[in-house]
């Protein structure tokens, strides 16, 4: 795409719509948008309908699960096939935070690589290893393939999505510290935040994105509500944006907690934590308290996720290892012993793959690993309308 000539009055630029687990995003190639960040923007917010809250006039679908972009570009680096940039695309403001990664939409990079041409396919395995430009690490995708294609249908169910489809494996070993170089960012299991005249303690991990977990009995809520309960309670919101913009200053992300809401908005997430406990989902399907290990409740963009994060997963799935923490200490018992762990959220349940091994007090995460599904919905051209930019 050459943007030389800017006087037309649209563009049209290829892209796909692709479904990652439990989210939707926008694909296009690196090189069909200009090399300056500025015009680039623009015409990505163009092609979302941003900032709009029902980003009518774009392909945005008004929800922070729906407005997902990612940019798939050759590898900068030599033990990755694919570069990926993701954006998460604010309508409410003009703005893209590229400051995290998104597990479930990266998912659907795989799918994407492949039916692309842009790895060497092998059946009925094709393993895809992906660059995270935004935190400069390596995760690694196994996708099912059948005559040199992603195979979308299958028999693994994820909570959240209608229906079934090919199980792709996500292996997010790699990502421990891709934003703070550690772990636990401050170096311990637990801080105390201090917000005016309250004390909260927080877990704060930085697996995936950087998540922080704060026990929701200590915010007054029972652990189990539903995002119209958590969303439409400004008073929480509000006290949740505040821990959280403490905690990016604390972490250096932000100058003052006051500008992490515009600087930082996609992470770090924030997940209310508590025992498990029985509860029913937001289409009534009951979940019982044997059957997970945990329960939680995650925040990002100031709404609650509708199901729960791939990266929050292993965010989760890393803390859970840490002994002292909020969430070990939450976990069951099973939780605590076996490789697998299984996590309550509003939506269903979620399992990760999570093992650590210990060097005298250091915990060091070996494996941590997620499944989900995903599939290309749609590939065509957007027009851009330029006298709009």
């Amino acid at each position: 795409m050459s943007y030389s000539n800017l006087e037309r009055e649209s563009i049209e630029i290829k892209c796909s719509i692709v479904r990652g687990g439990t989210s939707k995003g926008i694909f296009i190639m690196e090189n069909e948008l200009p090399q300056n960040q500025e015009l680039r923007d623009k015409i990505i917010l163009s092609i979302f309908g941003s900032p709009d809250l029902r980003q009518i006039d774009g392909l945005g679908g008004a929800d922070t699960l729906t407005s997902k972009l990612a940019i798939i570009g050759p590898s900068t680096r030599k033990d990755a096939d694919i570069d990926y940039t993701f954006g998460q695309v604010s309508f409410v403001e003009s703005f893209i935070d590229y400051g995290g990664n998104c597990g479930n939409i990266s998912s659907g990079v795989g799918v994407f690589a492949v039916n692309n041409g842009l790895v060497r396919v092998t059946e009925p395995i094709t393993k895809v290893k992906v660059h995270l430009t935004n935190t400069k690490r390596i995760l690694e995708l196994e996708v099912p393939v059948k005559n040199g294609k992603a195979l979308v249908n299958g028999d693994y169910q994820i909570d959240g999505v209608p229906g079934s489809g090919a199980k792709i494996t996500l292996d997010w070993s790699d990502v421990v510290g891709g934003l703070t170089g550690k772990l636990l960012p401050t170096g311990n299991p637990k801080d105390i935040i201090n917000i005016e005249n309250e004390s909260f303690e927080v877990s704060i991990v930085d697996a995936g994105n950087i998540v922080i977990f704060i026990e929701a009995e200590k915010l007054g809520l029972v652990g189990t509500e539903s995002a119209s309960e958590i969303d439409n309670n400004k008073e929480l919101i509000d006290k949740i944006e505040r821990i959280r913009g403490e905690i990016c200053y604390k972490l250096g992300l932000v100058d003052s907690w006051e500008k992490a809401s515009k600087e930082t908005p996609y992470q770090p997430f924030f997940a209310m934590v508590s025992k498990s406990k029985d509860y029913k989902t937001f289409n009534g399907v009951e979940v019982a308290k044997e059957n997970i290990d945990i329960v939680s409740r995650l925040v990002f963009m100031l709404k609650m996720h509708k199901t729960y994060p791939v990266t929050g997963t292993v965010g989760t799935g890393a803390i859970a290892r840490v002994k002292g923490s909020l969430v070990y200490d939450l976990l069951s018992e099973r939780g605590k012993n076996d490789e697998k762990i299984y996590i309550g959220h509003p939506g269903g349940i979620i399992p990760v793959e999570s093992q650590a091994e210990y060097i005298e007090d250091n915990c060091n995460i070996t494996r941590l690993g997620v499944y989900r599904t995903a599939r290309i919905i749609l590939e065509g051209r957007v027009f851009v309308n330029l006298e709009k930019l």
